[in-house]
């Protein structure tokens, strides 16, 4: 069963977040330098300061526009890149590494993530996947510098519109670290009962998932409750056929954690009744590989 994690995206109150997490055992917490407007990572560093066994995973490739503004003054960006609100330019990605570091106040990164790189070169797969090798061969050496322990991707759509697959994240990898061992050791996507792709090609053995667990990559299940439109769209019908006496949430959080290939599931819950009900649901048996057949047929249904 997959752990709960708490992810800072669209959580409102992230210091209260990250405590109530930290006092459920949670071990990872998830952010990134534009979340809350660019305030995540500052909101975050009590919290990580007064837990340092806490882990945290960060990302570089969106920006708000001050930090854009930030990184054409330290010359990471030019003028004519800053306008575009994200980059995996080498000298950006560098920059911004190191600001996540002193924002979240950490001399070491947990995980550093590409966010979305698929919006750096949309169609152009040999164009993106050299400015993925590029971006790779930064966080080689920011872990070879002790800055970043390891690196990964954080995708919304690459991986189900196959601009890149497991498999070739693992090849630029290798590429960027020269032969040496890369330190490529995690992928993070959607994995929820509306965005079900995953979790149905991985009960046939395929897609992204199984090749995450055969790499032996970290899998952080972003958006379980499809940005909190799941619950009110799950009856409770449903959520008894999922695993009798749950609620509609537990459900869907459960669905998630039992997906084969999943360890981390990201919930943003502010409300400490969220969180506890989660909780709940992961210290549940696993569902079972047909119980999860069953419900993706019933919902795959018209």
């Amino acid at each position: 069963m997959a752990q709960l994690a708490l992810g800072t995206y669209r959580c409102r109150a992230i210091p209260e977040a990250a405590a109530r997490a930290v006092a459920s055992g949670a071990q990872w917490i998830d952010t990134a330098p534009n979340y809350a407007t660019g305030r995540a990572q500052t909101l975050l560093a009590p919290a990580l300061a007064a837990h340092p066994v806490l882990r945290v995973s960060t990302k570089a490739g969106y920006f708000t526009a001050a930090t854009g503004a930030e990184a054409v003054n330290a010359g990471a960006l030019t003028e004519d890149q800053a306008p575009a609100g994200h980059s995996l330019a080498p000298d950006y990605v560098r920059w911004q590494t190191g600001r996540n570091r002193e924002q979240l106040g950490r001399d070491r990164l947990d995980l550093v993530l590409l966010h979305n790189p698929e919006r750096a070169h949309p169609g152009d797969r040999p164009a993106l996947h050299r400015a993925i090798r590029d971006a790779f061969a930064v966080l080689e050496e920011a872990v070879a510098a002790g800055h970043v322990t390891g690196y990964g991707v954080a995708t919304w759509a690459g991986l189900e519109e196959e601009a890149f697959t497991v498999g070739e994240l693992l090849a630029l990898a290798a590429e960027a670290a020269g032969g040496q061992q890369h330190h490529l050791v995690a992928i993070q996507l959607p994995v929820n009962l509306v965005m079900m792709t995953p979790i149905v090609q991985a009960l046939h053995g395929q897609g992204p998932l199984p090749a995450a667990a055969d790499a032996e990559l970290r899998v952080m299940a972003s958006a379980p409750l499809h940005g909190g439109e799941l619950p009110g769209m799950v009856d409770q019908e449903l959520a008894d056929l999922i695993r009798p006496g749950v609620t509609p949430a537990q459900a869907c959080v459960l669905a998630v954690a039992s997906c084969p290939g999943v360890t981390d599931v990201l919930l943003a819950a502010s409300g400490a009744p969220h969180w506890k009900e989660a909780a709940e649901a992961v210290a549940q048996p696993s569902l079972t590989a047909a119980k999860l057949r069953e419900i993706t047929g019933v919902l795959a249904s018209p």
